[in-house]
């Protein structure tokens, strides 16, 4: 069986499993009622609510093969070794397939550059321990084996593995640090869009941020992820009424720049390694459009000199 750590609390087992692993709700129900999902070694029901220490098992996720081919395409490998490998990515390539796309993906590029990935993930997400939206570019890290897999996982739910992002903003903002804490969940339609919700209805999301320069009415922010929510600095930046630049969902309707994607940009990662017990850490420039963009705005400052 393949396990998923969770530091959810209250939140039903069948939604959690439902966002963690991009499938339908009924396909995951059909799954707890057929006994293929255990929480504590134990059988449960789909509404069963999880506490923050459960340890879930899953016994299969796939229901048919599914055909994810090698693509050879570009791949900025950072760092690699026999357990893990440091990725990146780059604006505007999504991460692993889903729906009806198979090709094209940072999954396609590592089957064909990586031989060696985790199978936790099942077929179509194979290495992925963590994602960043598709027009969001930066450093991700990606596991060889399930060992590698589980512990980078239970690192990042555990607050151990740090995730720090740089992102160009609107306003200036009240506070030149602070976080933002609340709850999110997608909207009813269940359509792409990220809400902030009460609590009883979302999943825990905490956000620190530190303002490193303000210019032109724009900011220069660096964000560091506490929990991974799908699209959580996006909207929890916009919830503070300074929306990324650039954000085509999240940003504002009147956008004056004009960029494939929102300005955000995962330039650090660290974490502690699986097998060597040795801290670990990665940092990676900016993209040249973001690069250029903080440049001109008058938004560079001595703390990102090295990133330019």
């Amino acid at each position: 069986m393949d396990k998923i750590f969770t530091d959810e609390k209250g939140v039903r087992l069948d939604i959690f499993l439902t966002n963690k692993l991009g499938l339908t709700r009924s396909f995951i129900k059909n799954l707890i009622e057929d006994g293929k999902v255990l929480v504590n070694n134990k059988k449960v029901k789909a509404g069963y609510k999880l506490d923050s220490q459960d340890e879930i098992e899953i016994e299969e996720i796939e229901t048919q093969p599914i055909d994810i081919l090698p693509e050879n395409l570009p791949l900025d490998i950072v760092y690699e070794d026999r357990d893990l490998a440091v990725i990146n990515k780059q604006q505007g390539v999504v991460v692993h397939p889903a729906g009806k796309l198979r090709s094209g993906t940072l999954v396609n590029a590592l089957l064909y550059h990586i031989k060696d990935l985790s199978g936790i993930n099942g077929k179509i997400r194979p290495g992925i321990v963590h994602r960043i939206d598709k027009d969001t570019s930066g450093l991700i890290v990606v596991a060889k084996n399930d060992f590698a897999h589980l512990e980078l996982q239970r690192q990042i739910q555990e607050k151990i593995c740090k995730r720090n992002y740089l992102a160009v903003t609107y306003g200036k903002f009240r506070e030149e640090s602070g976080k933002i804490e609340n709850y999110l969940a997608r909207g009813e339609d269940r359509h792409e869009k990220i809400f902030v919700v009460p609590k009883t209805k979302g999943r825990y999301a905490l956000t620190f941020y530190h303002v490193l320069a303000y210019n032109h009415g724009l900011s220069l922010v660096e964000f560091e992820l506490k929990t991974g929510r799908t699209h959580q600095i996006r909207v929890h930046s916009s919830f503070l009424s300074h929306p990324i630049v650039g954000d085509k969902l999240y940003g504002k309707k009147d956008e004056k720049y004009k960029f494939n994607g929102q300005l955000l940009h995962a330039y650090k990662i660290s974490f502690v390694h699986p097998r060597t017990k040795k801290q670990m850490e990665f940092v990676c420039k900016l993209p040249k459009y973001f690069s250029e963009f903080v440049t001109q705005m008058e938004l560079y400052v001595d703390e990102i000199k090295a990133l330019i």
